[in-house]
């Protein structure tokens, strides 16, 4: 069953099929020599990006929730290894950076990002060894709140911020977990249905991923679309066990993530109808 509310499974095999190919070429292609090292640590920041596209493709197309682990440890060595070479480069190069990220957490992207990857580690329970690697790569604790709180409930130990970074539209989710129980499941639902509008930023803050399956700016025919899923809001029900039984069936609430045995929570799609089917009735 497609859990992704557009695309069918011919859309989401060619694109699975691809992000798998591209991985492992991505990787393979790090450890052989090249004219222009310089761009290394670009590609394979890359590469984790790729990986973690794998997962939501795979999410959306209707995957098993237990295969979506494998693909975690990759993304972590792609980082790592962006880490490791962009130093190597930047230090030989005299360089301030040779990658177009910013990593740091009141950059919307990177809080975006690091905010993903928790709530995959929590919902996936990846193994120690993983977790505490990623929390390497994301460093900045006690820089926000609701992302230390959501880190500490496997962390012990973590020290808390004080701010929401950004508070449009996280700081809804952080309310969602301060008020009382027989309201949380009201205003994590009211997080999830505002969340994509409120992500809405212009020009160089808009977030990488933001239009990709927009009909008219970035139509699904490009491939980049994989989904659109609120993994904040899973991350925040894994941690303190918010009731997220609103959510079901939200388009971009992923609750199979929290539900690997089934059945799924996501709306099932009717086929289009084809062929003279389809002509006498006008679709």
């Amino acid at each position: 069953m497609i859990r992704a509310p557009i695309g069918e499974v011919t859309y989401w095999d060619k694109w699975v099929e691809h992000s798998e190919g591209r991985t492992k070429k991505m990787l393979a292609a790090l450890g052989q020599p090249r004219k222009t090292p310089v761009y290394d640590p670009q590609y394979s920041f890359d590469a984790a990006f790729e990986h973690l596209r794998l997962i939501f493709e795979r999410y959306s197309r209707g995957d098993p929730i237990r295969e979506l682990d494998q693909h975690f440890s990759g993304l972590l060595d792609a980082w790592e290894l962006s880490n490791r070479l962009s130093d190597e480069i930047c230090a030989e190069h005299n360089l301030k950076t040779c990658r177009d990220w910013t990593f740091e957490l009141p950059n919307l992207n990177h809080y975006n990002w690091c905010f993903w990857l928790v709530g995959l580690a929590l919902a996936l329970e990846v193994p120690d060894e993983q977790w505490q690697r990623l929390l390497a790569l994301i460093g900045g604790e006690g820089e926000d709140v609701l992302l230390d709180r959501v880190i500490a409930s496997r962390q012990t130990g973590r020290v808390i911020g004080r701010r929401v970074l950004h508070p449009k539209p996280y700081a809804r989710l952080l309310q969602a977990v301060d008020v009382s129980q027989d309201q949380q499941a009201f205003l994590l639902h009211d997080f999830v249905e505002h969340w994509y509008t409120e992500l809405a930023r212009k020009g160089k803050e808009e977030l990488w991923w933001y239009i990709y399956g927009d009909s008219e700016k970035h139509p699904l025919e490009k491939g980049s679309y994989f989904g659109r899923w609120c993994i904040e809001a899973i991350a925040v029900v894994k941690a303190f066990g918010l009731d997220d039984s609103l959510c079901l069936g939200h388009e971009h609430y992923p609750g199979d993530l929290l539900r690997p045995n089934g059945p799924s929570t996501h709306l099932i799609r009717r086929a289009p109808k084809s062929g003279w089917f389809a002509k006498f009735f006008g679709r």
